[in-house]
């Protein structure tokens, strides 16, 4: 079996998720995580979160034979974040990952502008297509939005407890993302480039 890393937004031969089984995939860590914490405790949904967030990966993996970008840079994180939380006991770690993922994604998508590569499609394993200025204004604005969550992140952390931080993880962040992905279908149906008609 061949593992890819991830192929061209607009690659024929990319085989897709499910978009049931995909939102599942994503969605079902934090779920994990928000139940296992109301429970046990940050440090138990800590581990329970590192477990599922692997196991979704893998999934990911078999089924389409390839690692979709996002997901394997936030793997890593929770991986590494998560096992310093639980090996001093300190969840001030598994706090800041999302402070980190959000932020590492904001730099490389707005660094990736100033060398004039528009590289949203292959972060958002996107099956848009758009013109070249559709992808640079998409990734503009999905640069600022993902430093902005970083920045609440940050905010809510340090200055709420730790359930009202899981409660923001698990409810605030998603909902936010699904109003500014709303906010830009707009643009990018206007930047759409029509599929050829057949001759």
């Amino acid at each position: 079996m061949t593992i890819e890393i991830e192929r061209a937004p607009n690659d024929p031969k990319r085989k897709e998720l499910n978009p049931i089984l995909k939102l599942l995939l994503e969605l079902g860590p934090l779920g994990v995580f928000f139940f296992a914490n109301a429970r046990y405790g940050i440090y138990w949904a800590t581990g329970a979160f590192m477990v599922v967030t692997l196991a979704a990966l893998a999934a990911s993996l078999v089924i389409t034979r390839r690692l979709p970008i996002m997901p394997l840079v936030t793997g890593i994180v929770v991986v590494v974040f998560g096992g310093l939380t639980l090996w001093l006991h300190d969840d001030t770690f598994i706090k800041m990952k999302p402070t980190i993922v959000n932020a590492l994604f904001g730099a490389v998508l707005l660094g990736g502008l100033l060398f004039g590569r528009s590289l949203l499609g292959y972060v958002f394993d996107s099956v848009f297509k758009l013109t070249d200025e559709g992808w640079r204004v998409l990734t503009f604005r999905w640069g600022l939005f993902f430093l902005l969550l970083a920045v609440l992140n940050e905010v809510i952390w340090r200055m709420f407890s730790t359930d009202v931080w899981v409660q923001f993880k698990v409810f605030g962040i998603m909902p936010l993302t699904l109003v500014f992905t709303l906010s830009q279908l707009p643009l990018i149906t206007r930047t759409t480039i029509p599929d050829e008609q057949p001759k």
